[in-house]
């Protein structure tokens, strides 16, 4: 059980590590205009009368395209991490990324965000003493609450791969180095605390990126609103490792349990 322990905590490690640095948190498409055909760009855009020297060289004749509604409109591919928001580059090849941060949504909306943030900023305050003051004033309730809960889901991502790390060391302390029985239920109990505490925040993290993401879909930028999305890899990754966390630390909690029975 001890070794099961290990690996689950291990993965748990691992997971977390790769969705905290990647960018398919998110997925989908996003509706954009469709570009102007010119010398490099010769499909998926406009061709204006049929015409593309004309069209370069004299901006002042008006060009006309027989392109209407949907067919005006391309979507392109985007995928979305805590840290950065990459979409398809429709002029060039390969993506452009641009802060996940800078997407946050314009400060004239914070009613609605603070309405949509409620909830989780309900869950955070038990785990952080209740308060989160920044400027002397309490900062959730500040129309820049969306890029505060992202920041509180990034400092909660981070002390949650930390705490897997120590209950990981604990856990193979107790393992390999373990010198008597009482010794090796200290380093067993710990191991569990700090294991079920990560958890919690990772959970916690999750969910808080998880909704300051959907207010930016609702709210964002124009130019970056998808046109529809769905949860990536990464995600799917982050709540892998929850879930190993958890069964880890349940393993190491029985473990614990089975030893003081057999030791009274």
């Amino acid at each position: 059980r001890a070794l099961l322990a290990v690996s689950l905590n291990l993965m748990a490690l691992l997971f977390s590590t790769t969705a905290f640095i990647t960018t398919h948190w998110c997925e989908g498409t996003q509706r954009v205009p469709k570009p102007s055909c010119g010398k490099e760009k010769k499909t998926n855009c406009l061709n204006y009368s049929g015409n593309e020297t004309a069209n370069e060289t004299n901006q002042n004749v008006v060009h006309y395209s027989w392109e209407t509604g949907d067919d005006r409109f391309l979507f392109r591919y985007f995928h979305t991490g805590i840290w950065y928001s990459c979409e398809e580059n429709i002029n060039a090849a390969g993506e452009k990324c641009r802060s996940f941060i800078d997407l946050a949504p314009a400060s004239e909306k914070g009613k609605t965000i603070q309405s949509r943030l409620l909830p989780i900023v309900q869950i955070t305050s038990v785990l952080f003493l209740d308060i989160l003051q920044c400027q002397g004033k309490h900062y959730f309730l500040s129309t820049q609450g969306p890029t505060c809960v992202l920041w509180l889901s990034v400092v909660s991502e981070v002390l949650y791969i930390m705490l897997l790390v120590v209950g990981f060391s604990l856990m193979c302390l107790e393992l390999f180095h373990s010198s008597s029985v009482i010794d090796g239920l200290k380093l067993n109990a710990f191991a569990a605390v700090f294991t079920v505490l990560s958890g919690l925040l990772g959970m916690v993290a999750h969910m808080m990126y998880t909704q300051v993401f959907q207010v930016t879909v609702s709210l964002g930028p124009e130019d970056w609103r998808p046109h529809s999305w769905d949860y990536g890899w990464s995600f799917c990754l982050a709540w892998g490792s929850f879930t190993c966390c958890m069964a880890a630390s349940v393993t190491t909690l029985n473990s614990y349990t089975k030893t003081v029975i057999e030791f009274r």
